[in-house]
């Protein structure tokens, strides 16, 4: 980074959340708070108002952990992709950036899947936290419920589409995706994986080989 470009040696700062994808916070960073941010893995900035190093979350805990960096072309401004480990914002929103709720825009569809992949695997992670949660109930009696439950949503999906059912399919689809992520998540596995499979087979298509 060319901190030298900037009068006052500050560089903007934007946190997204790596696996959402949603924008997290705007700060400015010096070289020193760039520096502890790489010796910490978790992203410090220099506090304009109290004119000092801050590292977010080193009061309420809701760390910001480094995932990768991403200088822009002039070197003047950075991207952070982070995990955040709660919420990121002082009023308890995920990011500064939120709207009242009554204003809020819709989460983008696959932010809010990843969303959705998140508490999946929070509830996979800590049962006990809402034992009444269906999905918490779903870990608890195993694999071959969990891929029961994924075989008949397929049916029901596949049932709705064959019979144009537009409606019904929406509500199917919805239940089918939302097994397969259980699935996934007890399996040990990702979204990520599998787009990262997908990714693989769009390389090979594109570089002329077909794929069956």
């Amino acid at each position: 980074m060319d901190f030298a470009k900037m009068p006052d040696g500050l560089i903007p700062v934007i946190v997204q959340d790596a696996h959402t994808g949603q924008v997290l916070m705007l700060g400015y960073q010096n070289e020193e708070a760039q520096r502890v941010t790489h010796q910490t893995g978790r992203v410090t900035f220099f506090s304009r108002s109290k004119q000092r190093l801050w590292t977010k979350g080193e009061t309420s805990g809701n760390y910001l952990t480094v995932v990768s960096e991403h200088e822009d072309c002039d070197q003047d401004a950075l991207l952070i992709l982070a995990r955040p480990d709660g919420p990121t914002c002082h009023r308890g929103t995920t990011s500064c950036f939120e709207q009242p709720r009554q204003t809020r825009y819709p989460a983008p569809a696959v932010s809010f899947v990843a969303e959705l992949e998140r508490l999946v695997q929070r509830r996979h992670q800590h049962p006990d936290e809402d034992p009444k949660s269906y999905t918490a109930s779903l870990f608890r009696k195993g694999m071959p419920k969990i891929a029961q439950k994924v075989g008949e949503e397929a049916v029901e999906t596949v049932i709705d589409a064959v019979g144009g059912n537009v409606e019904g399919l929406k509500g199917e689809a919805a239940d089918l995706l939302y097994h397969l992520l259980v699935l996934l998540t007890a399996s040990g596995l990702s979204l990520e994986d599998v787009v990262d499979v997908l990714r693989q087979r769009h390389t090979t298509i594109s570089g002329g080989v077909r794929r069956e």
